[in-house]
């Protein structure tokens, strides 16, 4: 089922009433594209052999160590910047220096992201250069308006109240006219509680129960292409 309908829709066959949104925010990882790429598991690997390097614990403490930032700091590497003083440029540089060659690129998505009406951003917590790296593979970096990315938000990473109060300082957002699309699910909280529509994207979002989630979608591009979407008139 490609649309589990939340509030605002009319049913599982009905297209979100999107009407209102004139500002898109797009998660990156697993969200524009699916999880079973491999690209999350082999970054995660390279994360936990960063953090068993960087220790000198046995892989499976660096391992517990590496989700217990990730948990406690939304990012494991906000962990290990406060607690190890950890350069995040050379941390990005080992754990984003993996192939993209299983990232398929979807010309359905493509299609459905370009006739959105307004800005297009991505809301990420990697780097820069991970972002443009993956939105070329994907095929779809010339969709987008701007990259707003870890460094953008001084390293406080979604779900922090303050990654939201910098993106919408950064680009003048108003959440009432904004949608933001997440495959992890926590990063939609403070979003909705900003008025932001909230749409989940994954293979297991339909199960998700939280109140705050609007939407739930397993194929990105379909939710897109059916949406009831503002309409610009013509020049």
């Amino acid at each position: 089922m490609p649309l589990t309908a939340g509030q605002g829709a009319s049913g599982a066959d009905a297209g979100a009433d999107l009407r209102h949104v004139d500002t898109w925010l797009f998660d990156l990882d697993n969200t524009l594209y699916p999880l079973d790429s491999g690209l999350a598991a082999k970054m995660s690997g390279r994360i936990t052999d960063f953090v068993e390097r960087l220790t000198g614990l046995p892989r499976p403490e660096s391992l517990a160590l590496q989700k217990r930032y990730l948990a406690e700091h939304g990012l494991t590497l906000k962990g290990l910047m406060e607690n190890h003083g950890v350069d995040p440029d050379a941390y990005h540089a080992e754990v984003h220096d993996v192939p993209l060659d299983g990232l398929p690129t979807d010309a359905n998505l493509a299609s459905a992201l370009a006739r959105l009406p307004g800005r297009r951003l991505i809301f990420t917590n990697a780097d820069a250069a991970h972002a443009g790296r993956v939105l070329s593979a994907l095929g779809l970096a010339d969709l987008f308006d701007d990259v707003f990315h870890i460094g953008s938000a001084d390293f406080n990473p979604k779900p922090s109240p303050t990654a939201f109060t910098r993106i919408i300082a950064a680009h003048g957002i108003d959440p009432a006219t904004t949608a933001f699309f997440e495959d992890a699910e926590h990063n939609l909280a403070p979003a909705a509680a900003l008025g932001m529509t909230t749409i989940l994207v994954g293979a297991d979002a339909a199960a998700a129960k939280a109140p705050f989630v609007q939407f739930r979608t397993d194929n990105l591009a379909d939710f897109l292409s059916r949406a009831r979407l503002k309409e610009i008139p013509a020049p």
